[in-house]
């Protein structure tokens, strides 16, 4: 496997890391309570993270014939 793909999902998961704080502030920023912010926070990054997840998985399984 390649460095540059491990370097690669490194630097995505930082990034997705990142953006999941700035999602959750966002719908932390007009919330009076938990449940304001938790549920549309879940609905909203469950895929990404699952998308993430799938992509990662695809890239770290390489070539295997």
């Amino acid at each position: 496997m390649a460095w540059k793909t491990l370097v690669g999902i490194g630097i995505a998961f930082v990034v997705l890391m990142f953006g999941t704080v700035l999602v959750f502030e966002a719908f932390d920023r007009n919330s009076h309570s938990a449940s304001d912010t938790i549920r549309p926070f879940v609905i909203t990054m469950a895929p990404v993270w699952a998308v993430a997840i799938a992509a990662a998985r695809v890239l770290l399984r390489g070539n295997r014939d």
